[in-house]
């Protein structure tokens, strides 16, 4: 075996070494992530060491909650020659702060689904001319507005 056989890996090959589906490298290859595959004169997609280390990346950087739009943007600034850990600070700095955000909607959307929970187990009553009174005749609440019942 050639050093360019033991660094061609096949598509069905690279996605077991880089712990993806082959439908995850062409997702990853029509998105700009990696460079068009070369092909064998048969068509077969192949790719090298460095395409499987971009792809462990990936894999990281999804693992992270990055989508592919900014994971590409850090291979793109790689690729230009320049370190990316600046800009992946940025990155990584704004989906904290987007969790944070998610956190306390989720344990407002919690407040509120407890409060109509007992004031529907204060006020059992049947209507028959609605789809259900507990949803109904709750207050309504909006995002912002303070959970408690």
């Amino acid at each position: 075996m050639t050093a360019a056989q033991a660094s061609t890996w096949t598509v069905g090959r690279a996605a077991q070494a880089a712990g993806l589906s082959a439908k995850a490298i062409r997702l990853y290859e029509s998105k700009g992530l990696l460079p068009p595959a070369h092909r064998t004169e048969a068509g077969y997609r192949t790719y090298t060491d460095d395409d499987i280390a971009v792809l462990r990346f990936v894999r990281q950087a999804k693992s992270l909650g990055l989508p592919l739009a900014e994971i590409r943007e850090i291979l793109d600034i790689r690729r230009s020659g320049t370190a990316p850990c600046h800009h992946v600070l940025g990155l990584l700095d704004q989906r904290i702060r987007d969790i944070d955000r998610t956190i306390t909607e989720l344990r407002q959307l919690r407040q509120a689904l407890a409060g109509t929970r007992a004031h529907a187990a204060r006020h059992q009553t049947a209507h028959t001319d609605s789809v259900c009174g507990i949803i109904e005749h709750t207050p309504a609440r909006h995002p912002g507005d303070d959970p408690r019942p």
